[in-house]
């Protein structure tokens, strides 16, 4: 009798956990909106939840599943989101509408680094994004590109070192020592020699703040959560070392603004001011302001750093995998490398970049393969009704773009596995729809240190291809798998290449 209570107790709380997890599923269906089909507690995440594909890959499939949609209604965990597939929606939600969907949806602890440009929420996304925009000028990127090119030696000499011993060399973490470097010595005006040194306590802070953590799942499954009980998405290890490295440069610079122009001289100066305002939208609205505490500078301090170093060695690491397969295409690429270098007598200035027109198609159909940061995705602070369908994006809804579904989406790239930068030509790219390529993402929340980024990579590739050649080794996959623990997308195990001094 006993055993026959047990069995119904259970079989009573599996069904109520059931009905629990299952409780919001019939959202999008009693809207008249398709898409893929939950399950109980995982929604249409369970395979980024157990961690075995991508996020990236995960966003893509259910873009791909639903041709003829113009939204695609899913669930994450239990919460009921949308993917965005038709352009002008996007375009409406990114950059018309933007007032509306300013936020991102992900919001925690401040004193966790919840305040950084990257997570903040409207009013304080508004205040930092116009204080820091001037940190990015071209006059402050030329201003940096002496600490690029010296540190793009530096790997050059490190490069022709290891290599001449053993040419096979995972490329990821190895262009990861000229972003780190680059990164420090820009930002923070810290020359940490991250390319001849074993920088243990960066590798952790890579895998802690780039490999995803269930403190994510929680917050989908209870949006706020996080925010609610002062919650960081990250461990105490990286909000104590980004914390440090702050106090450390401050300490250094006895807390006052010098002649570096970089990003911790700017935030002296805000520092000094002890608040910062953002500009009036208009005559009507208040100004709005932010108190730089410890916790600001810290927040922007990590995700000036993180996002500094990752993205563009992500970014190279698949761009040299692509040239490995396509030799004719490096060829190419040298050969207009070696051209305007000589053309500049051999200087490596911000115009030396500017003239190397093939390696900006190089680069963009790159990020057209591989957006490392997909999928992009906002919050509606109210009800929004999409314009010329019967949609309403309700309030509190987070809406999805996934960019490999639009960058694959043979409608607006033919043929498009094969990689082939003559897509951006000005003849091929005139006519595209401006939200069909969106590496950086578009409109006013678009990344912003997109121009960094571009002055850092062609820094490294273009001293790197003018000495040596890349090659596939035995090695070298046949395609990509992507890291089902990183919440970018990035190389499952690296790519192995052959590096071959010319």
């Amino acid at each position: 009798m006993v055993i026959i209570y047990l069995f119904i107790a259970f079989a009573t709380l599996a069904y109520a956990l059931y009905l629990y997890f299952t409780r919001t599923f019939n959202h999008w269906k009693s809207r008249g909106i398709i898409g893929p089909e939950p399950l109980p507690f995982f929604g249409n995440l369970k395979e980024t939840a157990l961690r075995r594909k991508n996020i990236t890959d995960v966003y893509k499939k259910f873009y791909d599943e639903f041709p003829n949609e113009k939204v695609v209604g899913m669930y994450r965990m239990t919460t009921p989101s949308l993917v965005l597939r038709d352009l002008d929606a996007i375009k409406n939600v990114m950059i018309k509408d933007f007032d509306v969907f300013v936020d991102r949806g992900v919001e925690f602890s401040k004193e966790g680094l919840g305040s950084n440009l990257f997570h903040s929420d409207g009013d304080t996304w508004r205040v930092l994004r116009n204080r820091f925009t001037p940190l990015f000028t071209s006059g402050k990127l030329k201003n940096m590109l002496h600490l690029m090119t010296e540190r793009g030696e530096s790997f050059l000499e490190y490069v022709g070192k290891v290599c001449g011993q053993q040419p096979d060399h995972e490329v990821h973490q190895l262009v990861q020592k000229y972003t780190m470097s680059t990164i420090s010595a820009c930002a923070f005006g810290l020359d940490i020699d991250t390319i001849h040194d074993q920088i243990d306590t960066l590798k952790r802070i890579d895998e802690l703040i780039f490999n995803s953590n269930y403190f994510e799942e929680l917050d989908i499954l209870y949006p706020g959560i996080l925010k609610k009980l002062n919650t960081s998405l990250f461990p105490a290890f990286v909000t104590n070392f980004f914390y440090d490295l702050v106090n450390k440069v401050i300490t250094e610079r006895n807390g006052v603004a010098g002649n570096r122009k970089d990003f911790m001289d700017l935030i002296l100066e805000m520092r000094q001011q002890g608040e910062v305002y953002g500009t009036k939208r208009n005559v009507d609205n208040k100004q709005l302001s932010v108190e730089l505490t410890d916790d600001v500078i810290a927040a922007q301090a990590f995700v000036f750093y993180a996002a500094g170093y990752e993205t563009s060695a992500t970014t190279m690491c698949f761009l040299l995998y692509e040239l490995a397969k396509n030799p004719d295409i490096q060829e190419k690429l040298h050969t207009e490398i070696i051209e305007v270098l000589k053309r500049h007598e051999g200087n490596m200035t911000y115009e030396t970049l500017q003239d190397m027109t093939y390696m900006d198609k190089v680069f963009d159909e790159t990020l057209r393969m591989y957006p490392i940061v997909d999928p992009v995705q906002r919050n509606a602070l109210i009800d929004y009704k999409v314009p010329g369908t019967d949609i309403v994006i309700e309030k509190g809804t987070t809406v999805f773009v996934s960019i490999s579904g639009i960058h694959h989406d043979a409608k607006y790239y033919p043929n498009p596995e094969k990689f082939d930068p003559e897509r951006f030509s000005a003849e091929n790219s005139r006519d595209r729809n401006y939200c069909a390529y969106m590496p950086f993402g578009v409109g006013p929340r678009n990344c912003i240190g997109m121009r960094f980024a571009k002055v850092q990579s062609r820094v490294c590739i273009s001293k790197l291809l003018s000495k040596f050649r890349v090659e596939m080794s035995k090695n070298t996959p046949a395609q990509v798998k992507m890291n089902p623990k990183r919440n970018l997308m990035g190389p499952n195990g690296g790519i192995p290449l052959r590096i071959v001094k010319r």
